[in-house]
């Protein structure tokens, strides 16, 4: 006798199999020009999107991009089965890495913004820190208070750099 259960499975399993065929019998200029419509619905809303973004947040976006990408390389050794200890320790400790620095970062943002009331994108890599301010006046003694302030927070040295932006 066939039970519930084998039935919901079968009626299941021909579904499945009903739209497979239909899929693989579809005519592929369908396809294609489906694809070619959404990658070009996706490349002008972009291209809008930055054009009225603000500088600022398109750094952000740019680097958030890089670090997922290798936050995503990271969690392929993470999960690999042949992969050995020690490389799996490494991407434990690259990610780890990638979250604190991130974490730095928007401390040492949201002490700029509170202490000097700048909008600002930092990126640290290793020993440098890259500043970008969005201002018109490029003032040197700002950016010598954004650096002192920012080489507060380090106990070695860094590099500061900063740059301003319109």
């Amino acid at each position: 006798m066939i039970n519930k259960q084998k039935l919901w499975f079968l009626t299941l399993f021909s579904l499945i199999l009903v739209l497979s065929v239909y899929y693989i019998t579809m005519p592929s200029e369908l396809l294609t020009t489906s694809k070619n419509i959404t990658t070009e619905e996706s490349k002008s809303n972009t291209n809008a999107s930055v054009s009225q973004s603000d500088v600022l947040t398109a750094l952000q976006v740019e680097l958030d991009e890089e670090r997922a990408s290798l936050a995503a390389e990271y969690n392929e050794i993470l999960t690999n089965k042949d992969t050995s200890t020690e490389e799996k320790n490494n991407a434990y400790n690259g990610l780890k890495e990638i979250d604190e620095i991130k974490a730095k970062e928007e401390e040492l943002e949201k002490k700029l913004k509170k202490q000097l009331k700048l909008d600002s994108f930092i990126k640290i890599d290793s020993n440098n820190v890259s500043v970008t301010i969005k201002k018109k006046d490029h003032d040197y003694s700002l950016a010598n208070s954004v650096m002192r302030l920012i080489q507060e927070e380090y106990e070695t040295k860094m590099y500061v750099s900063v740059k301003f932006q319109n």
